[in-house]
């Protein structure tokens, strides 16, 4: 069916999906690191905790790839399947609003933030199984993105459950601090969802999405500050900010200034040279 009723033309093409490339990448190394993991862990008992995953001691051994190499790891088979589930259930609609290179950039920040999360809040003795960082960035853009995107999902093919996005973003971020909180001993992979869900928070509000934050909202205000200074004449701006401040001054004196009209009283100073050169010249 065609709206406009206009039959199309022989050079029309039809609109297809571009390939998930970047995702199924993105699982595929996934999958791969895991069956890699398997086989080191029966080749070598304890080699994968002690050499790739993330932890104080080996990054005071100078193993520096385990940043790259936690990025990937998984604490069992079930913790593998949840991951790559949500990676890709949502990680399909979040690659195709924000593009291929940009997902991979979601995907590596979240996984780098949750180590750096589990660095400093963690204690010295455990060790990350990290891929949870990755995942946990494209949950929050997910819902930063759609967050009133209802997702329906079936417990046991009996129990729906219909569930907005920002409510599960919430629901991972309420996890994420209980588990920083009470779990804090041996290996771990909830340590990397804080990190995780605080990186996809903050790439979705830089590609524009969302709702503007506390620090978005006071750099715009003080952004239209500094245009209505520069647009206002020296004769305006004494009348308008100066004359205030200096009544203030004669009634309650100079100790009542606040740091904001101190700041008026040094940009006087500014329109009234300006004042100057432009009746100089």
């Amino acid at each position: 069916m065609r709206l406009s009723g206009r039959k199309p033309s022989l050079f029309t093409r039809r609109w297809t999906q571009r390939p998930r490339v970047v995702l199924l990448a993105l699982i595929g190394v996934n999958v791969a690191t895991f069956i890699a993991q398997l086989f080191l862990e029966a080749y070598q008992p304890g080699f994968v905790r002690e050499y790739l995953s993330l932890s104080d001691r080996g990054l005071g051994a100078a193993y520096g790839w385990q940043f790259f190499t936690a990025m990937f790891l998984h604490d069992g088979p079930w913790h593998l399947l949840g991951n790559m589930l949500i990676l890709y259930l949502l990680g399909r609609d979040v690659e195709s609003i924000i593009g291929q290179r940009q997902f991979l950039f979601l995907y590596l920040a979240g996984a780098a933030a949750g180590e750096l999360g589990h660095l400093f809040l963690m204690p010295a003795t455990s060790v990350l199984l990290g891929a949870s960082g990755g995942v946990a960035a494209v949950l929050v853009a997910y819902a930063t993105i759609l967050p009133e995107l209802e997702l329906t999902s079936m417990i046991f093919y009996l129990l729906p459950i219909r569930l907005k996005a920002k409510h599960l973003a919430w629901g991972a971020f309420a996890i994420a601090i209980l588990g920083a909180v009470f779990l804090r001993a041996g290996p771990m992979t909830h340590s990397a969802y804080l990190g995780g869900c605080v990186a996809g928070w903050f790439y979705a509000h830089l590609l524009g999405f969302g709702r503007p934050s506390i620090l978005q909202r006071a750099l715009r205000q003080r952004r239209v500050e500094a245009e209505r200074y520069r647009g206002m004449s020296p004769d305006q701006f004494i009348s308008e900010e100066v004359d205030p401040v200096l009544d203030k001054i004669s009634r309650e004196g100079m100790h009542s200034l606040t740091w904001i009209e101190r700041r008026t009283l040094a940009r006087a100073q500014e329109k009234i040279a300006e004042k100057t050169q432009v009746h100089g010249e």
